[in-house]
This record gives C-alpha cells, sequence and structure tokens, in this order.
C-alpha cells in the first residue's frame, strides 16, 4: 500500500519561503512519477508541479515557474517542493500524488494519479 505523508506547510509573509515535504512508503520510489497539487477555498485542486519516475523531467504552472522547484530525493524517499518568493494567491491546501509509471512522462492531470496525501495548508499574508 503506497503511503504518502506531507509536511512543511505554514503561515508566510508574502515574498517569504517554505519547502513541502512528502515521504513516501510501500513502494519503489523511483517507479513512480509524482507532482504536487493544490486548492485553494471555492476553488477546484490543480497541478503545480510534476515530475517524472526519474527524477529528470519536470513541469511547472505558469504562474509558479522560477519560483518554485520540485525535487525527488531517493535516498530519502522523499518529494520536495521549494516555494520562494510567496505570493497571497498561493495560499491553498498542497497535495502530494503519486502514479506508478516507468517512462519519462511526466502527468498534470489529477484523474492520471491514483496516490494522494492528506494535503498541508500553505497560507501567505500580504
Amino acid at each position: 500500500q503506497v503511503q504518502l505523508v506531507e509536511s512543511g506547510g505554514g503561515l508566510v509573509q508574502a515574498g517569504g519561503s517554505l519547502i513541502l515535504s512528502c515521504a513516501a512508503s510501500g513502494h519503489t520510489f523511483s517507479d513512480y512519477s509524482m507532482a504536487w497539487f493544490r486548492q485553494a477555498p471555492g476553488k477546484d485542486r490543480e497541478i503545480v508541479s510534476a515530475v517524472n519516475s526519474i527524477g529528470g523531467i519536470t513541469y511547472y504552472k505558469d504562474s509558479v515557474k522560477g519560483r518554485f522547484t520540485i525535487s525527488k530525493d531517493k535516498s530519502r524517499d522523499t518529494l520536495s517542493l521549494q516555494m520562494n518568493s510567496l505570493k497571497p494567491e498561493d495560499t491553498a491546501v498542497y497535495y502530494c500524488a503519486a502514479r506508478y509509471s516507468t517512462s519519462n512522462y511526466y502527468y498534470t492531470l489529477e484523474s492520471a494519479y491514483n496516490y494522494w496525501g492528506q494535503g498541508t495548508q500553505v497560507t501567505v499574508s500580504s
């Protein structure tokens, strides 16, 4: 059974930084493509960033390009999201997601993922 546990959320002022972590267990970490999604109040869940199973190919939502960095740490079976220059519009619950894939592709659709974490709240004050 694949388990994903997010941590690292919190309250930060605009312009600040946070690092989200997603600890994975129950599977071979390098066999899974992974992603970060977020859901703001009253809005649908949306893709933020994705990475292929090997970890060399990444995707970023336009509004976070240049500010966020996704990475897979195979030594710790952990997916991370470094978030810099945070804005109030980044406020949301952030979710880690995973799907089995040994291809070189990342996936941006919510329906592509079958394993999800419980979410961690990120609040950016202006």
